[in-house]
């Protein structure tokens, strides 16, 4: 299945995301990872949860081929409110997520990184968001809680990415390692929470939720906002085209 859950230790559980051949997730895919990950949370065995991705990167964004191949708005109605029930799992998950992350995080994987609560990365791990190539906005809320302001605003204008190492500097990347030790690293670091009595852990998490200054939800949904906006005069339809079309050579 595209989103698994397996119990990899005493306390942990593992939601791999597998969805080939970059990991660009439709609508349904959205949806069945936030349920992975309620679920998870609704489980008072499971103490901590590494979220993980199988493939050439961790998270392609949404999948812009269902998005075309679709007549009027339902894919893209769809895709948005998936991204946002996806986004809000990992934030609302009733215990610490720990996003393991390789090679690209683009788009939506940006909203699913951004809203963890601890990032672990291989070497190889680069970060963007390419919406404005694509017509389209979304993912700027979570691309500010890994940068600064202005670095956010310059990778945001010019879908330009950012490594793992550089995240790193700026604090929102714990670790940094080789690609065949990551999912170790992730499992050290979830190790530690899951020893820690998961009610102090869990309500840490409500509370750190509670007192944080960024209204995730809301600002991410004002965002959508605007891409609809855009499609509805255009620009998406002509930047998704242009992007397939290279794309397919």
């Amino acid at each position: 299945m595209p989103v698994t859950r397996e119990r990899a230790e005493e306390h942990i559980e593992v939601v791999t995301v597998d969805y080939p051949p970059v990991n660009a997730l439709p609508v349904r895919g959205w949806f069945d990872l936030a349920t992975a990950l309620g679920q998870v949370g609704e489980d008072r065995d499971v103490h901590v949860v590494v979220l993980r991705a199988e493939g050439r990167g961790f998270n392609a964004g949404v999948d812009i081929k269902e998005i075309q191949r679709s007549t009027g708005y339902d894919a893209l109605v769809g895709a948005n409110r998936g991204c946002h029930a996806a986004f809000g799992a990992v934030y609302e998950c009733a215990v610490p997520v720990v996003a393991a992350v390789h090679g690209f995080c683009l788009g939506g994987g940006i909203g699913l990184v951004g809203n963890a609560d601890v990032v672990v990365a291989s070497e190889d791990a680069t970060f963007g968001v390419p919406e404005v190539e694509r017509g389209a906005l979304g993912a700027a809320t979570h691309l500010a809680r890994l940068v600064p302001q202005h670095l956010m605003r310059t990778l945001y204008f010019t879908a330009r990415t950012i490594t793992a190492a550089e995240l790193r500097s700026h604090g929102s990347v714990y670790q940094v390692v080789p690609r065949a030790e990551l999912d170790e690293a992730a499992l050290v670091v979830a190790r530690d929470i899951a020893k820690k009595d998961t009610r102090v852990i869990r309500a840490a998490k409500e509370a750190l939720n509670g007192i944080d200054t960024q209204q995730v939800h809301r600002s991410y949904r004002f965002e959508q906002g605007f891409t609809f906006e855009l499609n509805l005069l255009g620009a998406p339809d002509e930047a998704r085209e242009a992007f397939l079309k290279d794309k397919n050579g």
